[in-house]
């Protein structure tokens, strides 16, 4: 899928593994964003090879500038995580489109329930649709180590 971002840029956003930069994606994570700070490699490896993985490129240079990855069945339930626009994307609509396009794209398969969490975008994620867990209560995480 091609998209335009708000300053007229234009990228491709594709679910192909064999175009992700695996250690773009690392060090973005793994350096700049709170949830992943210190993640090794081999972490993120294993985390690539066991998801649906998205890419927003630059049609121009062909280089990774967004990703996305998605744990799923392909059926009922996904939970979008590791969202990252390189900082020198960022601001013009880019994660937006990359999330649209997973939502979009999963949709067709009868996937009706998307999880994400974020400590700080939660605006830009409202305006996709998604709102607070209606029942938190619900809801119940381990966590271990």
């Amino acid at each position: 899928m091609n998209a335009n971002d708000s300053a007229g840029r234009a990228y491709e956003i594709s679910d192909d593994p064999t175009r992700l930069d695996p250690a773009r994606v690392h060090h973005w994570l793994s350096t700049d964003a709170y949830w992943a700070l210190g993640r090794t490699r081999e972490q993120q490896d294993r985390a690539i090879a066991g998801s649906l993985n998205f890419g927003a490129y630059d049609l121009a240079s062909g280089e990774q500038q967004a990703y996305a990855r998605v744990v799923t069945d392909s059926a009922s339930f996904a939970w979008i995580c590791d969202v990252y626009v390189d900082r020198a994307a960022r601001g013009h609509g880019l994660g937006t489109r990359l999330v649209t396009t997973v939502r979009d794209g999963l949709s067709p398969l009868g996937v009706r329930r998307f999880l994400l969490a974020t400590k700080d975008a939660h605006g830009v994620y409202a305006k996709l649709g998604f709102t607070p867990l209606a029942e938190p209560d619900m809801w119940m995480a381990l966590q271990v180590g």
